[in-house]
């Protein structure tokens, strides 16, 4: 992978993070391990240095709360809930999602439909 594409990558993984974690979020309670091996599950590779700044702003802005939950396989871990708040931006976020897929998708068929 080639330096510009790698930090194309990256851009559209910063881009997306946000939604996918709400998303995630909605879904299940989780920690933050646990939303960057979900992630990995769905095919996208995050580190820990985007995703912990991310759930600090997002419990910051009042996307999310948190509780500290005891653990049997070290310290306590911090799960993530979404709030009222964050069930919003979620639903914002997905339809401004929504709109550039489409003109991404739109765009890059028409690049590859053949010229009249």
């Amino acid at each position: 992978m080639s330096r510009i594409q790698a930090q194309q990558d990256a851009q559209l993984t910063r881009a997306a993070l946000p939604l996918l974690t709400l998303t995630l979020i909605a879904d299940e309670e989780s920690y933050g391990y646990q939303l960057i091996e979900r992630l990995a599950n769905l095919g996208l590779e995050v580190t820990t240095g985007l995703m912990y700044p991310l759930l600090s702003r997002l419990e910051r802005d009042g996307q999310v709360s948190t509780r500290m939950v005891p653990s049997t396989s070290g310290p306590p871990r911090k799960y993530f809930a979404l709030t009222e708040a964050g069930h919003a931006t979620r639903a914002s976020v997905k339809e401004q999602w929504q709109v550039v897929a489409t003109a991404v998708h739109a765009a890059t068929e028409k690049e590859h439909a053949p010229h009249a």
